[in-house]
């Protein structure tokens, strides 16, 4: 009795204190999918870190502006005589006898410990303003960039939840046509059991139930991978089933993507970097001219120890600096930035034409997913009426089992191609969004 008390005390506290197992198949839906993604795809993990160190970009451009202050330690020992002059007077030393001709020409070596404070402030510097205004425009682009990778993440996210829910309907109709299988080897033996059928019939319709029964095997497979994969592309360690919703998006004219594929956030980004393609143009107009900044600093000198301060002084100084030759850099860097602004032009012009060809392309392929899903579903219709009459005749011995394995073959194909037909018509109903820029909002997905 005390070992049948240990027990359950036992199984009680692991219950209770002991973690979940894992590995637990959770279902989802494609909203929830998606908003997963955004979180935990290491993809956009990633691109969001290359987001930031765009964003720090602007930072570095910016300190270039700004005020620049250094302390600087020197130690030095010298018997030159000009350095021993000038140690001596920076440390206010210098006595009447350190004008001895023999003490000027032949000095004893000096220690000189040299503490320096100083600070640099660009007053006009035109590049590093320029180069500022580029940074702030190439994290624009960047997270341009990183929203429309979020668009590509979510139209992969909707094809995996669409293989996994096609996947589980393949399940469905191959687990049909075991059934349907089954139903024609009893039948066969009933038959064959009563004398009015042939043994090869029976053999026959064993076959066709061996075959429809790997079917099952490899589609409930493909659905455990496909699952897996949508695991994989949430981040996630574990399987993820679809949820039973219907991808329901909406089909506007084709003038509303063609309008809204212009503003895609990659289009966009490529007419950022047209504009910055402008700038470097103009950053390099801006080597030719002037840099001007102020500068400062103030010293301590000491003979004996470091921040010592036997001595000390001080400068201000303006700075004017213009470079009037440098090798023909500045020139090339012009030819250069001239070549790029081309070059973008162009990319920006080919976009925009695949563009509007992928949204026409995507427009035309839902019309035809639409008519050949009707074709589809009339056929397995029909394909069921065949099926039921067939079976009909064979049982009242009119048809041999060839022409119901026959039929049955062709209704388990009529089902399967509805079940490709329904997933091609939402997946280029999903392409169309995702090629017009408008997926997101399609799918009422809120993002930042």
């Amino acid at each position: 009795m005390k070992a049948v008390i240990f027990l359950l005390v036992a199984v009680f506290v692991n219950a209770i204190f002991l973690p979940p197992v894992s590995g637990s198949e959770q279902s989802i839906s494609l909203r929830e999918a998606i908003l997963t993604s955004f979180t935990s795809n290491h993809e956009l993990k990633g691109r969001q870190s290359q987001l930031g160190a765009s964003q720090a970009d602007i930072g570095i451009a910016r300190s270039t502006l700004l005020p620049s202050v250094a302390i600087e330690e020197k130690f030095q020992r010298t018997a030159n005589p000009t350095y021993s002059f000038m140690s001596k007077l920076n440390q206010e030393r210098f006595t009447a006898q350190d004008f001895a001709i023999d003490s000027l020409n032949n000095p004893d070596a000096i220690n000189d410990f040299q503490t320096m404070f100083s600070i640099e402030q660009p007053l006009f510097v035109r590049q590093a303003s320029i180069g500022l205004d580029m940074a702030k425009k190439q994290y624009e682009i960047a997270n341009q960039q990183f929203l429309r990778k979020k668009e590509e993440i979510a139209l992969e996210v909707v094809k995996t939840f669409l293989m996994v829910r096609t996947s589980r309907e393949y399940v469905d109709v191959t687990a049909k046509g075991v059934d349907d299988a089954r139903e024609h080897v009893r039948l066969s033996e009933l038959r064959f059991n009563n004398g009015l059928g042939l043994y090869s019939d029976t053999l026959r319709a064993r076959t066709a139930l061996a075959d429809a029964e790997q079917k099952l095997v490899s589609a409930q497979k493909n659905h455990d991978v496909a699952k897996k994969g949508l695991g994989l592309l949430l981040g996630l360690e574990d399987s993820v089933d679809a949820g039973q919703e219907k991808l329901d998006l909406p089909l506007m004219e084709m003038d509303y993507y063609t309008k809204a594929s212009l503003q895609r956030e990659d289009v966009k980004a490529l007419e950022g970097q047209q504009e910055n393609a402008r700038k470097n143009l103009a950053l390099a107009n801006a080597g030719y001219l002037p840099t001007v900044g102020l500068a400062g600093s103030y010293m301590l000198n000491d003979h004996n120890t470091p921040l010592g301060s036997e001595g000390d002084s001080w400068l201000v100084a303006a700075v004017l600096r213009w470079q009037l030759f440098d090798g023909t850099k500045r020139e090339y860097e012009r030819i250069k930035a001239k070549h790029q602004i081309s070059e973008t032009d162009q990319y920006l012009q080919g976009m925009k034409k695949a563009v509007e060809f992928k949204v026409y392309e995507a427009y035309r392929s839902v019309e035809e997913t639409s008519k050949n899903l009707e074709l589809a579903q009339s056929a397995l219709l029909m394909a069921e009426e065949g099926q039921r009459l067939v079976q009909v005749r064979y049982e009242n011995s009119l048809s041999p089992l060839i022409d119901l394995l026959d039929a049955q073959m062709a209704l388990d194909h009529a089902r399967a191609v509805v079940v490709a037909r329904e997933n091609d018509h939402e997946l280029v109903k999903a392409t169309l969004s995702f090629e017009s820029g408008t997926i997101l909002h399609d799918l009422q997905v809120e993002t930042q």
